[in-house]
């Protein structure tokens, strides 16, 4: 039988980080490095005077005191008990004149955590999502940056099938991963989803102390007509504030599962948005595996990039590597590209913006044989 497996990064589904959306590349890394010392700052065990002023001016400039429906701000402190003791902060005042006071004395004397902001994605972005979704009406498709599985759900049932009219999955499953902006790693199947393995837990082999995924590695077994069929689900470390050194501990570690999942099934297929190119050494590890990238097959005449105006392989951050058991069985490869809106590309007639757009990613699918 043919099926089609497919992988898209959707950039999130309903509501997406403010810092994301921002046009201004500067602002958007402004805000996204504040965020990062924010964090930093009070995970420390004490917080010293330069600290509690240094954390109350980030918490003031990007309003993390405010809870604003209308216009969130970009950055949020949720504290347990705010303006007590016990919390982290108190405000003074209102408006401009609004003082933070930092009460808490070090991270275990209050509860709580910082995140990004979020707002609602626009409508017509959403359905455009479902568009993509629907034109590749994979079997299989592996959904990079998604919230979390009761948002896959709800795609399933208020946009493919409600607003569109399409089929909507009757399986889908995702775990939350490591990142605090609900960014995760999920997957829709009209095949039984018969287990999962999940690597939130595994460690940095040059900092024990620290989740080797920025996300998950999950792997996703899958019966196809009595077929085991193994996907490996990834969203390597981006290169904003780039750690090439960690996106490469990520991909030998792929390497590493992969391997194993061969050794319970031949078909293995690594997939999702490995955030580098294919002459990168990240890339390189996962193709000394013996995986080959399906965008390599003779079958594949699209462009050679899947992300902006997919014209050159700078531009290629997602992939789909197939085992070689698989690599035979190759009917056709293919890439989505009308959920894009950039120079070049031809979009849905929906697609009338960047607010609009589906995603800055392309959707890649192959069909096999099995």
């Amino acid at each position: 039988m043919s099926i089609r497996i497919g992988t898209f990064n959707m950039e999130n589904v309903f509501r997406r980080p403010t810092a994301f959306r921002l046009p201004d590349a500067a602002e958007r890394a402004e805000i996204l490095g504040d965020f990062a010392r924010l964090v930093a700052l009070l995970d420390l065990p004490v917080y010293q005077d330069k600290d509690k002023t240094e954390i109350a001016e980030l918490i003031k400039k990007h309003r993390a005191y405010e809870i604003d429906p209308e216009d969130p701000p970009p950055i949020f402190v949720n504290q347990s008990r705010p303006g007590k003791e016990s919390g982290l902060f108190r405000t003074e005042g209102s408006g401009k004149k609004t003082t933070v006071v930092v009460t808490a004395k070090g991270r275990a004397s209050w509860a709580g955590w910082a995140e990004l902001g979020q707002d609602d994605l626009d409508l017509d972005g959403v359905r455009n999502t479902g568009r993509v979704v629907s034109e590749v009406d994979a079997d299989i498709l592996l959904a990079v940056e998604v919230e979390d599985r009761l948002t896959l759900e709800r795609f399933n049932t208020q946009v493919l099938a409600g607003a569109l009219g399409r089929r909507p999955y009757p399986y889908s499953l995702l775990i939350d991963g490591n990142d605090p902006r609900g960014i995760d790693v999920g997957i829709f199947s009209r095949h039984p989803i018969t287990s999962v393995r999940s690597h939130l837990f595994d460690t940095d082999p040059e900092k024990p102390d620290r989740r080797l995924f920025s996300r998950d590695c999950p792997e996703f077994e899958i019966q196809v007509n009595g077929t085991s069929l193994v996907i490996l689900g990834n969203h390597l470390k981006s290169k904003f504030r780039d750690e090439p050194d960690l996106r490469l501990a990520q991909a030998k570690r792929v390497a590493e599962i992969y391997r194993a999942a061969l050794e319970r099934s031949p078909h293995v297929v690594v997939a999702g948005d490995l955030n580098d190119t294919p002459e990168s050494a990240p890339v390189a590890e996962l193709r000394d595996t013996g995986a080959r990238d399906v965008m390599t097959h003779r079958s594949y005449r699209g462009l050679p990039g899947t992300h902006g105006t997919c014209r050159t392989e700078r531009e290629k951050l997602d992939y789909l590597m197939l085992a070689p058991s698989l690599w035979d069985e190759v009917q056709h490869v293919g890439l989505e590209t009308r959920g894009i809106f950039a120079d070049g590309i031809k979009s849905f007639d929906e697609v009338k913006s960047k607010l609009t757009a589906a995603s800055d990613h392309a959707a890649l699918f192959v069909d096999l044989d099995l």
